[in-house]
């Protein structure tokens, strides 16, 4: 099916094609990842039980050249302590070092603590949008902020020989990273103007209503069963974005957490009190003695920068009436790579 308004909604709402089933136009197909099957899941009670689960993951992969995208964060740190001798890859913006001396310095510091030969993949404006083109046509749609810089990271380490790159995506939907969202009980309505990322009747002129999908989560009349919410949806939005890089630029990936479960719920009472991904905080303390644990860290990238004189999308797809100060820079990314992607498919 060719539904041009309901994917545009849909981007905008959720930063991906939420139905399998629906494309912007004939000859355009997109493809979300499909998640780990639960029966290829291991279970993990403690934080050595994920040690010697992802032991087992790098077991399998002897053998060939392996890279690791390296950020300031646990996630990636944790996994890096099973690679001596290994490539590292760190994303270094080129302008706006400003934004993220301190990320710099913690993976500098991961990398020299196991021996890794650290790699700095320099980003700026002209590198984001030199492939877009290229990697929204891989998509089928437009993309998440993040893809043109994966991207980058990818090609980079392919034409450094690596053959398998390890990310660490799915720590945080696994192990309780995402505390803003599951910061407390949310009821439907508030849950869902939380989890938007842009309304789409607030910058298009014919918006889709995107209710329907948060409706499959509603329970008790007024709540909504958010967490499985989030391991059905925000799961697909976020791990599509590296699908979608890697194959573009013919290397294979792997995110050891992504075959693992907590065997216990997920104690929220914790993460609710400071202690997000405890698990995974207790891994890095076991991989790390002395060093102090990083606060959760999103993969930075400077759209605050790159927007900040941007002056809104142009096209009739959009009102003409947005006042772009209230959106955040990725917000302005979205409405600009939405353009984008019209312009150069739909002309």
């Amino acid at each position: 099916m060719f539904d041009k308004k309901f994917c545009m909604s849909s981007y905008m709402a959720f930063r991906y094609i939420e139905r399998d089933d629906m494309d912007f136009k004939e000859g355009f197909r997109h493809e979300n990842i499909k998640p780990v099957p639960e029966s290829e899941k291991t279970l993990v009670w403690t934080s050595k039980d994920i040690s010697n689960a992802i032991q087992k993951v790098f077991d399998s992969l002897k053998g060939k050249k392996l890279g690791i995208m390296l950020s300031g964060g646990m996630d990636s740190a944790c996994l890096a302590s099973y690679m001596r001798g290994c490539d590292a890859y760190t994303f270094r913006f080129v302008g706006a070092n400003d934004i993220q001396n301190e990320e710099l310095h913690r993976a500098e510091t991961y990398a020299k603590y196991y021996g890794l030969n650290l790699h700095y993949v320099d980003i700026n404006w002209e590198v984001a949008n030199a492939n877009l083109t290229e990697i929204m046509r891989a998509k089928s749609a437009p993309v998440h902020s993040i893809e043109p810089q994966i991207y980058a990271a990818a090609l980079q380490a392919k034409a450094d020989g690596v053959e398998q790159m390890i990310v660490g995506e799915s720590s945080d939907l696994i192990f309780g990273g995402m505390d803003q969202l599951i910061s407390r009980e949310w009821t439907f309505e508030d849950f869902k103007n939380r989890y938007i990322f842009t309304k789409p009747e607030d910058v298009l002129v014919e918006p889709v209503d995107m209710t329907y999908l948060f409706e499959r989560y509603r329970k008790d009349g007024d709540m909504i069963d958010y967490m499985t919410f989030m391991d059905d949806v925000f799961s697909i939005e976020s791990s599509s974005s590296y699908l979608n890089a890697f194959y573009l630029a013919g290397l294979n990936y792997t995110d050891p957490y992504a075959k693992l479960k907590m065997a216990e719920p997920l104690d929220l009472n914790r993460v609710r009190n400071g202690e997000p991904k405890y698990l995974i905080r207790d891994l890095f303390a076991m991989k790390y003695p002395g060093v102090p644990i990083p606060f959760k860290v999103p993969m930075p990238r400077p759209v605050d920068y790159y927007f900040k004189d941007w002056t809104g999308p142009k096209r009739p797809e959009f009102r003409t009436d947005i006042d772009l100060n209230k959106y955040t820079g990725n917000q302005k990314w979205q409405m600009y790579c939405l353009e984008r992607f019209l312009e150069e498919f739909f002309d």
